[in-house]
């Protein structure tokens, strides 16, 4: 497959909305363009589409480009009788022989205060308002700082690709997780994963220590199971490597998650804990996730 067969894939997805079958097998030719591409000049396409929620699919409506290159589609999700609309208003795409971007900035937009009809004081809309203009803020600030730098390096003498995506991975009746997936290749390939949770009974922003009744040691037991479940992974898979008890290298090896560190809550009420590649491994391991079991953290869980 060829980088112009998989936007022809790409456009069909965002004119039409296809079976769950077709979801599948679209995805999986792009997993196969992404090795592919991998393989020639080093350059690799990531993307990964996830269509739905468990209560209700994400709706698309495109409207036409406006300059410069501006495009808007809203992906819309209803939540709780309310909805957050996922608006993509940046488009940069382009391609050459060593350079391509594919760059698609969303920006999250809460129906409670777009609404006109909406006049009543409404705290969780207001508190929602505050937690999207910020989430916004830092996506717009880590896009601009990737296209930024790909525009500048595109007179260098190497191949370059950056590419920006996003999916909505988790809506429940507590919570909603957009995830930013970030891409860079210049020789080799470095991907960032961003995830951005809101708490819908609230409209605030979702922190690791929220989870958490006030006071409470989360921080042990979670990097407790993350070093067992490393242990685990690299006893039944010599493939499977983390910077863990080693001897040579002691700073290098994992110790302990922060207050920082990426997670969200899957569709199973589990915690998930993300790093990106290089964070706790060999950069081969790309970006892993542990999913924290919920006994080990049941007796602090809020």
């Amino acid at each position: 497959m060829n980088t112009n067969d998989f936007y022809e894939l790409k456009k069909s997805y965002d004119t039409l909305q296809m079976p769950e079958k077709e979801i599948i097998k679209m995805k999986e030719k792009m997993n196969q363009a992404k090795a592919e591409k991998k393989n020639k000049h080093n350059k690799t396409i990531i993307t990964r589409i996830w269509v739905g929620a468990a209560a209700a699919i994400a709706a698309f409506v495109i409207l036409p480009n406006t300059s410069p290159r501006v495009a808007y589609a809203m992906e819309q999700i209803p939540l709780l009788g309310n909805l957050i609309e996922v608006v993509t208003f940046r488009d940069y795409q382009y391609s050459s022989d060593k350079n391509n971007a594919d760059v698609n900035v969303p920006k999250l937009v809460p129906e409670t205060v777009a609404s006109t009809e909406n006049t009543t004081e409404d705290p969780v809309g207001e508190n929602l308002k505050k937690s999207t203009d910020e989430i916004n803020a830092e996506i717009e600030k880590i896009s601009d700082s990737l296209i930024a730098e790909f525009k500048q390096n595109m007179n260098n003498e190497g191949y370059q690709d950056v590419m920006i995506k996003h999916e909505v991975i988790n809506t429940t009746d507590d919570y909603f997780t957009l995830k930013l997936m970030c891409y860079q290749a210049a020789g080799s390939g470095y991907e960032m994963d961003y995830y951005y949770t809101i708490d819908l009974k609230t409209g605030e922003r979702l922190a690791l220590k929220d989870l958490f009744k006030e006071g409470s040691d989360y921080i042990t037991p979670i990097s407790e199971n993350i070093k067992s479940q490393m242990r685990e992974q690299m006893d039944a898979d010599e493939n499977v490597s983390y910077w863990l008890d080693d001897t040579e290298v002691p700073e290098w090896n994992f110790t302990s998650i922060n207050d920082d560190t990426s997670f969200y809550v899957n569709a199973d009420g589990n915690l998930v804990i993300s790093f990106n590649e290089g964070d706790v491994g060999p950069m081969s391991m790309g970006v892993v996730e542990f999913t924290i079991p919920h006994d080990a953290i049941a007796d602090i869980l809020k």
